[in-house]
C-alpha cells in the first residue's frame, strides 16, 4: 500500500462549501484518519479512527472542532481499532459501516492479535449504513455509497459541493484495496469502483486509507487495476 508521509491539511477550493478536513496518519499501518468539520458550526467527526487517539484529538483541538460523531468506512483494525477508546473518552455515536462488516468489528480482538496490535476492542455502531443514506456533520451532508469488495460492508462518503470522497481502502493512488482477506472479492471491488465511484465524475478528489490523495479521473486513466 502507498504510505502517507505526514499529517495533511485538505483545503477545498470550492468557496461555497463549509467542509474542512485534516488528514492524520495513525498507527504503524500509517492509516489516513481524517478529522472533518463544518466551518459554519465547527461541529466535526472523525473518519476511521484506527488508533493514536491522542494525536487525533490534538488535531481536533488545534482546529477548534467540537466532535459530534465517528464515521467508519469499514471494520478493519487499521481503520476502526481506536473506535472503542474514542467512544470511552467522548461518548460519540458511531455511524457506519454497512452491517455486512459486523463480523470484522465483532472480531476486533482477534484482528489485533493477528497483527500484533493489543488493545483493540469490539463495539456496536449506533447506525449501520446502506447505499443512499446520508450522514450529516453540522450543516455538511455526506452521501453514502456501498462499495464492497475489500470488505463486504465497505462504504464511501461523498461530499457533492466539495467534489471530495472518502474511499477508505476501496481505491488508492495507483492501486486498489486488497481482496485476500475473509469475504473480500476482486471482481466485486472492481465493479464497486467502476459502477459507484467513476460515475461521480473525473474531477472528484479522494482521500484514501493509505497514501496520497488523487482524483477519480487520474485513476481511471492511469491506475493499472481499473483503467480502460
Amino acid at each position: 500500500m502507498p504510505v502517507a508521509a505526514r499529517k495533511q491539511d485538505v483545503n477545498q477550493a470550492e468557496p461555497e462549501t463549509n467542509l474542512k478536513c485534516a488528514i492524520v496518519p495513525v498507527t504503524p499501518f500509517v492509516q489516513n484518519c481524517t478529522v472533518v468539520w463544518c466551518q459554519e458550526t465547527m461541529k466535526g467527526a472523525v473518519v476511521d479512527p484506527g488508533g493514536d487517539i491522542d494525536r487525533i484529538l490534538a488535531t481536533v483541538a488545534e482546529n477548534g472542532v467540537e466532535l459530534e460523531k465517528i464515521m467508519l468506512t469499514h471494520g478493519h483494525l487499521d481503520h476502526a481499532g481506536g473506535t472503542a477508546d474514542l467512544v470511552d473518552k467522548l461518548g460519540l455515536p458511531i455511524e457506519g459501516p454497512h452491517e455486512e462488516d459486523k463480523f470484522w468489528i465483532d472480531g476486533m480482538v482477534e484482528q489485533g492479535r493477528s497483527f500484533g496490535v493489543p488493545g483493540a476492542r469490539p463495539f456496536t455502531p449506533d447506525r449501520w449504513l446502506k447505499a443512499g443514506d446520508q450522514v450529516t456533520v453540522g450543516t455538511v451532508v455526506f452521501d453514502v455509497y456501498f462499495c464492497p469488495g475489500h470488505t463486504p460492508g465497505h462504504v464511501v462518503f461523498f461530499h457533492e459541493s466539495s467534489r471530495l470522497a472518502f474511499v477508505g481502502d476501496v481505491l488508492f493512488a495507483g492501486s486498489i484495496g486488497r481482496t485476500d482477506f475473509p469475504r473480500g472479492d476482486f471482481d466485486t471491488l472492481i465493479r464497486s469502483i467502476r459502477e459507484q465511484l467513476w460515475p461521480l465524475g473525473d474531477d472528484v478528489a479522494f482521500i484514501c486509507g493509505h497514501g496520497p490523495m488523487s482524483t477519480f479521473g487520474h485513476e481511471r486513466k492511469t491506475n493499472p487495476f481499473v483503467n480502460g
